[in-house]
């Protein structure tokens, strides 16, 4: 029996540096291992600002862009075993790997030679229908909604990734208060750790907001913390703030670039690095990362702060991001959601 293909309604950059344009798309049955799922939110990040804008280089284009998809499950491949017809999931960024290069064996599959990126790589979620792979998808906690769940799959699922590589980081301090860092900040308030909030300068909303989700200080990028920190994670794709924040932690700390883009980093004194201070990057996620994120995000109970917008306001949602005036997480409501 051949199933005919579906139509979907999208959202779609048709090359680098295009814009977000309105297009009916195609989308066969789901092979063995695929699902396809009927999209009920999709965060948007500023992951999917650094693909309309033309740069992250292994994206191919036209493309759909979305990888913080919440939806319900409409059909399953043969071999699904985890999900059913019905079941709501969420497709993260990492859509797939190859299993076979040497990070992938070595349990680095977020490293993976021949990976497969959700709304970069293959069609993501600014659509009423997505395609995915079952083995890359997660299970959704309940008592979140579909709208806050969605910024749970990157904003989520990176800023846990950065929150590891910190350590054990007493003092945390936290470079952009976005839809990753407010996620962030109500976990390591949960955890006991002390966030410090830093803000585009003069932004007092942002400031607090930051306190009051948790954090005991929050200022101005361009101010010092009251005190050393243990170490600092940057969500802004502002290379100028990595100089800033080693000059704001402690001796022996490490400094954690935690954004898939970011400007150039300005030359600085070693003085600054010296004192075995560190600055690393995450790169995308492991599987494993997201089933210890849901977990936690079942346990913290946290409260994603949502701006939603209607899917063929995507332009709209993007921009606002662009422009820093989204109060934590714009995600898009698929209200069409209709296979045709």
């Amino acid at each position: 029996m051949t199933l005919d293909p579906f139509t979907s309604f999208a959202m779609r950059i048709g090359e680098p540096g295009g814009k977000l344009q309105p297009r009916q798309v195609e989308l066969a049955p789901p092979g063995a291992h695929g699902l396809l799922i009927r999209v009920a939110a999709c965060g948007v990040c500023r992951t999917d600002l650094h693909l309309l804008d033309g740069e992250l280089g292994m994206a191919r284009y036209p493309v759909t862009p979305g990888h913080e998809i919440v939806g319900r499950v409409l059909a399953i491949g043969s071999a699904v075993s985890q999900f059913r017809v019905g079941d709501r999931v969420g497709v993260p960024w990492l859509g797939g790997s190859c299993g076979s290069c040497a990070y992938c064996l070595q349990g680095r599959e977020n490293l993976c030679d021949r990976p497969v990126f959700t709304g970069a790589t293959i069609d993501g979620g600014y659509a009423e229908l997505a395609a995915a792979d079952a083995r890359y998808c997660l299970a959704i906690p309940e008592g979140y909604s579909d709208v806050q769940a969605a910024p749970l799959l990157c904003a989520g699922l990176i800023g846990y990734r950065a929150y590891k590589a910190a350590g054990d980081a007493r003092r945390i301090g936290l470079y952009g208060f976005g839809a990753a860092a407010h996620l962030l900040a109500q976990v390591a308030a949960f955890q006991g750790r002390q966030v410090f909030a830093f803000t585009r300068p003069g932004d007092i909303q942002a400031q607090a907001f930051a306190r009051e989700l948790g954090a005991v200080w929050a200022g101005g990028s361009d101010e010092s913390p009251p005190e050393a920190l243990d170490a600092a994670i940057l969500f802004a794709p502002v290379g100028e703030l990595v100089p800033a924040a080693l000059r704001a932690v402690r001796k022996g700390a490490r400094v954690v670039c935690a954004g898939i883009h970011m400007s150039d980093i300005p030359a600085f004194p070693y003085e600054l690095l010296w004192e075995e201070r560190s600055i690393c990057s995450v790169a995308n996620l492991t599987r494993q990362d997201g089933h210890e994120f849901m977990r936690l995000a079942a346990a913290v109970a946290l409260r994603p702060v949502v701006e939603p917008f209607p899917l063929r306001e995507a332009a709209t949602a993007i921009e606002r991001l662009r422009n820093g005036t989204v109060h934590g997480a714009a995600v898009l409501v698929c209200e069409e959601g209709v296979p045709r």
